[in-house]
């Protein structure tokens, strides 16, 4: 655990869960209860040291792609079926108008656009990932007809390429 955001994914994680038990605890309550178990004696001690100490130096976010896709119900086919994401938000400007949509999964957030002027199609996006063999059989097992990826032993790592219905590339890399 190195990040706030995956400690507060927990604290959601852990709410959803008690409150299936008709257990209802409150956002602060399961933020409190994850610092404990991460061995933090309360939440603002953990929220400091989980992404380190302020620095000077200069220092990047998270990346978040924009790729472009030209079919709702097939982005939603490829990147929430097959792939495994979630949908993290929706926008349109109107009812009509094209979708701008954030998948997620695992720490891992995509921006899917159908605008025309946002991003070029045919991108290639590489994502560093963990228990990428895991990964793989879960698309395996899938058996997906559009497309079945390998797992490729490359001299920078473990690889699975893959290709969206609009001629982008993810590269899954462990």
């Amino acid at each position: 655990m190195n990040s706030v955001d995956q400690a507060k994914s927990m604290a959601r994680k852990l709410r959803s869960a008690l409150a299936k038990g008709d257990k209802d605890i409150s956002h602060s309550e399961a933020l409190e209860l994850v610092a404990n178990t991460l061995g933090y004696s309360d939440w603002n001690t953990a929220s400091a040291k989980l992404d380190g100490a302020v620095s000077n130096a200069i220092s990047f976010g998270k990346i978040s792609p924009i790729i472009r896709i030209f079919d709702e119900a097939k982005a939603r086919e490829f990147y929430c079926g097959f792939l495994g994401f979630e949908v993290a938000f929706e926008h349109r400007h109107e009812k009509q108008l094209p979708l701008y949509m954030g998948v997620e999964r695992a720490g891992a957030l995509l921006h899917l656009t159908e605008h025309h002027g946002d991003a070029s199609p045919g991108s290639n996006v590489f994502l560093p990932t963990q228990e990428i063999r895991m990964f793989h059989k879960e698309l395996s097992d899938k058996q997906y007809s559009f497309g079945r990826p390998d797992l490729e032993e490359l001299p920078w790592g473990l690889q699975i390429q893959v290709h969206d219905p609009f001629g982008n590339r993810i590269r899954f890399c462990e």
